[in-house]
């Protein structure tokens, strides 16, 4: 006869089961840490090492690792414009998609009722048509001879020359139009869940309607307000395809010194450099904007 298995021991244990439990979400991790390893981790430690080849070298002689740290401060010297110029049309484009995004995040959150999903996918629609054509059409949009700059010459808003086209505001334009969804979508997530009650608290409280937005609105959309305003900054300020199509040479952002570095150019070590002090300056501006909107224990 054979003796049941003492508490604690065996593989059905009450321990045993306990460890597993806590091993089962590192376990379910595991293939998307792989996934990021692969192919984030291995092509960062790649671009890397290429942004510190010998500048001297090329594609049909081969580069030589140098160490050459000194890629970096020449490509600043050499592209600051490029990349004052990025972070100023994002940061435009990002101020014009808060002025138009929040409004109409908040209205189809709290006003549009039975239209609510229609809205959401007119919101969404343009995002099913390829990042390209988007653009293109909006290069149709603002085109000398487009019905837009032809209204705005009549109405004088716009001198009989002028033009919109081959501008920074173009630049701004098609950046907010690209990326307005990754503002909007966010925000109605927060402004959705916005609890009714604590409106009519604070009216009850004698507030105003602006008191009753600062007060308790625009507070509980925070959440939503951040990561729609990360959604947008940080692609917009590493395009290309907006000043590349809407812009000229003039309003060429550093994601266009990147592309011409790497496909035109063929000088692998200062598109490396390039794209690294793009991805640093970009996270420290996504670190110092959470640490400034009290995101920093989260952070952390």
């Amino acid at each position: 006869m054979t003796r049941p298995a003492p508490t604690g021991a065996g593989q059905g244990s009450p321990a045993v089961r306990s460890g597993r439990r806590r091993l089962l979400p590192y376990l379910l991790v595991l293939p998307g840490v792989a996934w990021l390893l692969v192919f984030f981790g291995v092509p960062l430690l790649q671009l890397g090492s290429a942004s510190l080849y010998d500048p001297g070298g090329s594609l049909s002689t081969g580069y030589a690792m140098a160490w050459a740290f000194g890629n970096y401060p020449d490509v600043v010297q050499a592209y600051w414009p490029q990349f004052l110029r990025s972070f100023g049309y994002a940061g435009l484009a990002l101020v014009l998609a808060l002025l138009l995004g929040y409004p109409l995040a908040y209205a189809i959150a709290q006003k549009a009722g039975r239209w609510r999903n229609l809205l959401l996918v007119c919101v969404v629609a343009p995002m099913f048509t390829n990042f390209l054509v988007r653009t293109l059409a909006w290069k149709t949009i603002l085109s000398d001879n487009g019905v837009l700059v032809g209204l705005l010459r009549d109405v004088h808003l716009l001198a009989p020359q002028g033009r919109l086209l081959a501008t920074p505001m173009a630049v701004v334009l098609g950046l907010t139009y690209n990326f307005l969804p990754f503002l909007v979508l966010p925000l109605y997530a927060s402004l959705e869940r916005l609890d009714h009650r604590l409106l009519e608290a604070a009216s009850d409280l004698y507030a105003s309607g602006a008191q009753a937005f600062r007060r308790v609105t625009l507070p509980l959309s925070r959440p939503g307000l951040v990561a729609g305003t990360l959604l947008f900054f940080i692609p917009a300020s590493g395009d290309y395809i907006n000043a590349e199509l809407l812009g000229t040479p003039n309003e060429y952002m550093i994601g266009n010194v990147v592309d011409s570095a790497f496909l035109v150019r063929l000088d692998y070590p200062q598109g490396a450099a390039l794209s690294f002090l793009l991805m640093a300056a970009i996270l420290a501006v996504v670190v110092g904007y959470l640490r400034r909107a009290g995101f920093e224990r989260r952070l952390w």
